[in-house]
């Protein structure tokens, strides 16, 4: 008999293991809380009057009628054969359907509760250390259990039963499963039932998951996989390569549009739960006001609703003819229209009571307001405007501002009679409508026809707010103002409102994500590294300043020279000798002021071949941001006495080395690759452009023992304070041999650590350079002195100083080859492994040899299996495949488009239509291309002129689309000289 308690509790484990992965959090030590979490799943069940029984002891037998009768007798052993029976119950849940699924969950949850009540102290310790030990057994041992194999095998029918796709969460190893977090990921998603689970601050009356994947259009499982995700602290670049699995290979840019809505969501529900406060406080409150606060999911419904209830106003019209006590007559026109007489509330002595006509007003105001925040009449007002023809209008304003300018009224030529369907209209154009109307330039209006408001009418008199009885026509006649009242005074306003706020919204959201892809493609722009670089800001009065930057980015030389002065030709011999001692052969220009001048000149001399017998080559280059950074703090701190104009130049030169270390010095916004930047929200367009920032560093990653302190702040997981602490740590005891000592550093702690660790590298032969250095050094001191390492790396005890109480082992400081990998830290043993499946070593990373042997080894035995053979996903095998065979000092950078360097220049005047050139993408909007094709100034390419199959497939597949840096080749359609504008035909993508 004693083999049974011990079985019993293996099971209860099980159960609580399953809890632990279905709602992603730690176990709830009150069963009053699991409680309550049923009854919020399934409010109006059985439970909430079960939930009270428990208290007294009697009455258990009615709760438990099968059975259990005979079990609270008997003590420990029958009451371990209850917990085998509830348990049995609690696993068996998971193949069933969804409400038996519920029901059952409430019930064990009830016997559990009564349980843990009855249970005296010392057996509640006892169980909870079994269940410690389990979980501990559970999580490290994988499945050396006998029990959990059974109980994972119907974990993962249940999966494959309800969704498909939610394979994509099941199969990870019990390694991986240990290492993410208190709560492992890749469990199987039971979408209903966990989606409920992932609490929330505020409860609404509507599903946050599923409202998100109706939202999104993404599957509910990746959609409450991506809630836990977020609700964990994980970063967008740490899902995207760690956790792919889990959220069904999205993209960074879907899921930022997702955690943008989810916020969203959210915010709605705190301004919600803030409401009702407000209203209760004020004694205003009804169930039916709560039901309806509740339901909101937008802030136009909440605002709709509320409006009336706000402090400060007068009131409605309803509010008031409610307080003249009509609201009992406007409820019998509806239900017992047969016994209203509205005469008998005639009082000749109050006013809007003291005539028939008063009284009717009076209840017609109180029924359009009943009609206008009636859900089930706006649902289908809203579903009939989806089928009908709505557009949107604007005009030029009749009594325009003072302060508007003339050619800011001209700007706005083309809105200035605009009508437009509103599921035709264009991102642009409605930005391009806001900015007008801001400006009291144009005057907007949504238009909806009349038989929208007569079919509306219709169906109301016929179906919803039909009388329930024979209605004089008196009454009728009542009753079809009251809806024409609540068209035109409240539910049109409303829809307006609604409809002008989604068109915005979506815009808003579509111009900072094209502003995020822009700015991607700018950030991952090639670097050119291993050339010597003259950076030249432009300039007329105060000349053109000169910046020579070394290969490895160090200031050689700084200088001014005066180009467009008179001194041209003198000024170009000092620019010939600087180019020669520095061995120089490669100018960078900006494009700001003079920048065409300038190019003009340097054009010249290299056509004369005047830097002889340097081949020189120019290239121009984006200045947007150097000014603004030239004189902020870090370029103070990084440049400290050098001029502000000439750290410009610096600046200019090094975004053409590394444009990515240089870039993310800038605050995105100043970049200048957007659109409509200034209207959009700022605190969106911030989030948005951090993110992309973030993510561009992480997945080049950084060498953490070279990289500044700036880069570093933009890896996933860290933040400025963190990031200093790692340099100063850098500082005081010598470079980082292997990730593991990033725990060494404070503020550091493990979730921080889980997220960062795969995007630092550490450069193997700096390593090897330093530790033949240290072990030179430490042999000459005395040898008690010195901790030796398994790999032989000797490192005094001074380097660790306080620190040495974290580090129990040497095995610490051992370099670990997958460091200067992007395979994760918690993926180690599944890539040892790898390679003894495979047959390599370590010192065999990223050599065309290891490479021969994995690709040999995928063809034979494909990757799936192999997967399967360790236990892990095919997602992460396939960063374990990418981190062993890329080479040491592998960036993939290299794949995008570098500068385009020139030797000579063409002019406005000399372009003819049909003239085909290779021009570069500056910028990429909603409406068209821009592209420098050398004439400076930019020339558009419709978009209705970039069309898929002109695009490259090897951009397609990179899906970052056409954006700022890369080559195309284009042809004139149309020049406009005056207005200096080109129009040009997409040829091809290079």
């Amino acid at each position: 008999m004693s083999s049974l308690p011990r079985r019993a509790k293996v099971q209860v484990q099980t159960v609580v293991y399953k809890d632990e992965f279905s709602s992603c959090s730690e176990l709830s030590s009150a069963s009053e809380e699991d409680d309550k979490e049923d009854s919020i799943w399934e409010p109006q069940k059985k439970a909430p009057r079960v939930r009270k029984q428990p208290a007294p002891k009697e009455p258990k037998p009615k709760r438990v009628p099968r059975g259990k009768k005979n079990t609270q007798v008997v003590s420990d052993s029958s009451e371990a054969v209850a917990v085998k029976e509830e348990l049995n119950n609690s696993v068996a849940i998971a193949d069933v359907n969804l409400e038996d699924r519920k029901n059952k969950l409430e019930t064990v949850q009830t016997l559990k509760t009564a349980k843990t009540k009855q249970k005296n102290s010392a057996q509640r310790t006892k169980k909870l250390k079994v269940e410690k030990i389990n979980k501990v057994s559970n999580l490290e041992g994988g499945d050396h259990s006998t029990e959990t194999p059974s109980t994972s095998t119907m974990w993962e029918g249940t999966c494959k039963k309800e969704e498909n796709e939610d394979d994509f969460t099941f199969g990870q190893s019990p390694l991986k499963k240990m290492k993410t977090e208190m709560c492992p990921q890749g469990q199987p998603v039971k979408f209903p039932a966990n989606a409920n689970s992932i609490k929330e601050e505020v409860e609404m009356n509507w599903d946050i998951v599923q409202v998100l994947s109706e939202r999104t259009n993404i599957e509910l499982w990746v959609c409450a996989n991506i809630i836990r995700l977020f609700n964990d602290d994980n970063t967008i670049p740490f899902i995207i390569r760690y956790r792919k699995e889990l959220i069904n290979n999205l993209d960074a840019d879907s899921l930022r549009e997702v955690r943008q809505t989810l916020e969203e969501l959210r915010a709605v529900a705190k301004k919600v739960h803030s409401t009702i406060q407000k209203i209760k406080k004020e004694g205003k409150m009804s169930e039916c006001l709560l039901k309806a606060l509740l339901n909101c999911k937008t802030f136009e419904e909440l605002e709709h609703v509320s409006a009336p209830y706000k402090t400060g106003s007068k009131g409605t019209k309803a509010q008031r003819a409610k307080q003249l006590g009509l609201e009992g007559a406007a409820r019998t026109l509806l239900e017992r229209p047969g016994e209203l007489n509205l005469l008998s509330y005639i009082r000749p002595d109050v006013k809007g009571l003291s005539a028939l006509q008063d009284i009717e007003t009076g209840v017609q105001h109180i029924l359009a307001d009943m009609i206008a925040k009636d859900k089930d009449t706006l649902d289908f007002i809203r579903k009939l405007c989806q089928n009908r023809y709505i557009c949107i209008q604007s005009s030029l304003a009749k009594v325009s501002s003072k302060k508007v300018n003339e050619k800011d009224v001209d700007k706005f030529q083309l809105y200035q009679n605009f009508s437009c369907n509103i599921r035709n209209i264009q991102h642009h154009q409605i930005l391009a409508i806001n900015r007008g109307e801001n400006l009291k330039i144009l005057t907007v209006k949504v238009n909806i026809s009349d038989g929208v408001k007569n079919e509306f009418c219709r169906w109301c008199i016929q179906n919803r707010w039909r009388p329930r009885g024979f209605a004089r026509p008196e009454l009728m006649k009542i009753l079809h103002s009251s809806l024409d009242d609540s068209f035109k005074r409240l539910i049109y306003p409303l829809l307006c409102r609604e409809f002008r706020a989604k068109l915005t919204s979506d815009a808003e959201k579509e111009s900072v994500m094209m502003f995020g892809r822009n700015l991607r493609q700018l950030l991952l722009t090639s670097p050119v590294p291993g050339r010597t670089l003259m950076g030249v800001d432009p300039g007329y009065k105060h000349g053109c300043k000169l910046a020579i930057i070394s290969p490895t980015s160090q200031i050689l030389h700084t200088d001014v020279v005066y180009l467009h002065c008179g001194q041209g030709f003198r000024e170009a011999e000092k620019i010939k000798r600087l180019l020669l001692n520095f061995n120089c052969s490669t100018v960078v220009i900006g494009n700001g002021t003079a920048c065409r001048e300038t190019e003009a000149y340097f054009a010249d001399l290299i056509m004369k071949n005047y830097f002889a017998p340097l081949d020189v080559v120019y290239c121009i280059v984006s200045e947007a941001g150097a000014s603004i950074y030239s004189v902020s703090p870090e370029a103070n701190k990084e440049m400290p006495g050098l001029d502000p104009n000439l750290r410009s130049a610096v600046s200019i030169a090094r975004r053409v080395q590394d444009p990515l270390a240089e870039l993310v010095k800038i605050e995105p916004k100043h970049i200048g690759v957007g659109m409509y930047q200034h209207d959009v929200s700022q605190t969106l367009l911030k989030a948005t452009l951090d993110s992309v920032v973030e993510e561009c560093v992480s997945f080049v990653g950084v060498d953490i023992n070279i990289c500044s302190e700036v880069l570093l702040r933009h890896i996933a997981g860290l933040n400025a304070n963190r990031a200093k602490n790692i340099i100063e740590w850098r500082e005081q005891n010598g470079p980082f041999i292997n990730r593991e000592q990033l725990k060494k550093v404070k503020g550091l702690g493990p979730k921080s650590f889980q997220q960062c660790a795969g995007f630092i590298r550490i450069n193997q032969d700096y390593i090897r350079t330093f530790c033949s250095s240290q072990q030179t050094e430490s042999s000459s001191q005395i040898q008690g002195l010195a901790v030796t390492s398994s790999a032989g790396v000797e490192v005094t005890n001074e380097k660790q100083g306080k620190k040495k109480s974290k580090s129990t082992v040497s095995v610490a400081l051992k370099p670990n080859p997958l460091d200067q990998t992007c395979i994760h830290p918690e993926s180690y043993d599944i890539a040892m492994r790898f390679l003894s499946f495979v047959g390599g070593t370590l010192c065999e990373i990223g050599k065309p040899e290891m490479q021969q042997k994995i690709n040999s080894f995928l063809e034979k035995e494909g990757i799936e299996k192999i997967a399967e053979r360790l236990q892990t996903t095919v997602h992460t095998l396939h960063v374990i495949v990418d981190g062993l065979s890329q080479p040491e000092s592998f960036d993939f950078r290299t794949d995008f488009d570098k500068p385009d360097f020139k030797r000579s220049i063409v002019c406005l005047e000399d372009l003819q239509v049909g003239t085909v050139l290779t021009g570069k993408v500056e910028n990429a909007t909603l409406f068209g291309i821009f592209v420098d094709i050398g004439v400076g100034k930019s020339g558009l390419i419709p978009i209705r002129n970039v069309t898929e199959a002109k695009l490259s497939k090897t951009k397609k597949r990179r899906s970052l689309g056409l954006g700022p840096g890369e080559r195309v080749e284009v042809q004139v359609l149309n020049i406009d000289i005056p207005r200096s504008r080109i129009t040009l035909d997409l040829i091809r993508v290079l």
